[in-house]
């Protein structure tokens, strides 16, 4: 199968073969078709050493500001004093006991974000928390116990832990603002399906878009629904390639429809798309799954991708080394802008479309090294392709300019993609972004789970040969990459892409 066809118009993308044209997703939200994503929780080794940390820097603070209020020139005694086994093993204990008694307390349970029954749970836990550190070190760790230090424990307690959780409410009320929404697509169209498509389209909220239904099944859908089926079961593939898509929601039912469900979760995990199904699969009279909350329906998600705390590390460091990147290289990236404005006339930087994850598109930015016209010119030049596969690559490109040549050997062309890092479209490590020439050449469905993560600045492509590896084995370095992820990975992959800048091996 070709995908020549494929032409991704912003979130306006044209059909498929076989699906009809009158079904394209056009952007912006839909009335009524958006849901807002739960509250993940904070994750828990996360919350719990934050947690633990500010209760005992309040302990600390609690016990010296107690010691000195007693007795003004204690403070030299104060911090020189040795701790005894007995304060050690306590303090151990309140180490242990505290973070338990905070997830006892639901502070680390995913659930709707109500900041108002969160701080009253704050204070009741730390109400009993005040107990607990009034029994164990406090008591023991000083001669005259003043009861005072208790309360002073507990408003302590309380503005640490809210201090804790205040920057992540805020940083969550506006990932929900500036976040678009996720697009959803639904695979059945039957009671169960209909009902959660209802449930999506009547929330007020927009963080969910719901873009159709696939079914080979021939349901007529009700005439209140703002969204039409987008084609049948054999086509989930197709419109998988051809549509942004972050998640398939997948609502068949499983006693007569097993093998299309394993069906449509092979074909997502081949596509590298999100899948999720229904868990109500069996009626409980006690028992209720947990697993993770879709509106108001539970479901088991499927992920391609590795999804935890640790990408929340990497979207940090990404953007910390981007912006210290571009502060400390400022001066390398002005001399190279002049240096490019003075060899050839045209722009310094060069803004190319590319796919980024989930196929959505966002210019990507490098230093110029081509010619102005360099775009139109390719057209000319593809009889001389070079590379095997749906990329385009010439060794002797006439359209790259003196300067361009040095800097695509030096790598140092790609310095601007920073601001592309610091913006979210990219990471510093992940499978490089393809331009929409490339993608519309893909022939192959697994192609396409190298967008199930963010493009990266460099990669396990970039320190493997680069331009001198073939497009089979450059895609599946980038598949090997999402699925062995880690933050050490992607350590070693930087610390690896200098000396295979420095070499210039396969650059081009």
């Amino acid at each position: 199968m070709s995908v020549t066809t494929l032409a991704l118009e912003g979130a306006a993308l044209t059909p498929a073969p076989g699906i009809p044209g009158d079904l394209r997703v056009h952007p912006g939200p839909q009335t009524g078709a958006t849901r807002t994503a739960p509250r993940k929780a904070l994750p828990l080794s996360v919350g719990q050493a934050l947690d633990t940390t500010s209760a005992l820097l309040v302990l600390f603070a609690v016990y010296t500001a107690t010691e000195l209020s007693r007795i003004p020139q204690a403070l030299e005694a104060v911090l020189s004093q040795s701790v005894s086994v007995r304060t050690a093993l306590l303090v151990g204990g309140f180490t242990f006991l505290w973070p338990r008694l905070l997830a006892l307390g639901g502070l680390y349970e995913a659930g709707p974000p109500r900041r108002r029954d969160e701080v009253l749970r704050v204070a009741v836990v730390c109400t009993v928390g005040s107990f607990l550190a009034w029994i164990f070190p406090l008591a023991f760790m000083m001669e005259a116990f003043d009861p005072r230090a208790a309360l002073y424990f507990w408003i302590g307690s309380v503005a640490a832990t809210l201090a804790v959780r205040v920057p992540l409410w805020t940083w969550e009320t506006h990932a929900r603002a500036w976040a678009p929404p996720k697009r959803i697509l639904i695979v059945g169209s039957g009671p169960r399906a209909l009902r959660l498509s209802r449930d999506i389209q009547e929330s007020p909220e927009r963080t969910y878009e719901l873009i159709g239904f696939v079914d080979s099944n021939d349901h007529e859908l009700s005439e209140d629904m703002d969204v039409a089926k987008l084609g049948t079961l054999e086509q989930l593939e197709e419109i998988l390639m051809h549509r942004v898509v972050d998640e398939v929601m997948i609502a068949l039912p499983i006693k007569s429809c097993y093998a299309e469900i394993q069906q449509a979760i092979q074909v997502c995990e081949r596509v590298g798309v999100e899948s999720k199904y229904l868990a109500d699969a069996f009626r409980c009279s006690l028992a209720r799954p947990r697993f993770e909350q879709h509106s108001d329906a539970p479901v088991v998600s499927l992920k391609v991708v590795q999804d935890d705390h640790r990408v929340l590390l990497k979207r940090i460091f990404d953007f910390t080394a981007a912006l210290m990147g571009l502060i400390v290289l400022s001066p390398v990236m002005l001399a190279i802008a002049l240096a490019v404005k003075l060899d050839s006339k045209g722009p310094v930087i060069f803004a190319q479309e590319r796919y980024g994850r989930n196929k959505r598109r966002f210019k990507m930015l490098k230093f110029r090294t081509m010619v102005p016209n360099a775009e139109a010119l390719q057209a000319r030049l593809e009889d001389q392709n070079e590379a095997i596969g749906p990329v385009f690559k010439i060794k002797d490109d006439p359209r790259i300019t003196k300067v361009g040549k040095f800097l695509r050997k030096t790598s140092l062309d790609e310095l601007p993609q920073l601001v592309n890092v610091l913006l979210g479209h990219m990471s510093l490590v992940g499978p490089r972004p393809l331009p929409v020439r490339d993608v519309q050449l893909f022939d192959q469905a697994w192609f396409m789970r190298r967008f199930s993560v963010a493009p990266g600045v460099t990669g396990l492509w970039q320190i493997s040969g680069r331009s001198n590896l073939g497009f089979d084995d450059w895609v599946t370095l980038d598949l090997k990459y999402i699925d062995d992820w880690s933050l050490v990975l992607d350590l070693k992959i930087l610390a690896k892409t200098v000396p295979a800048v420095v070499r210039g091996v396969g650059a081009a």
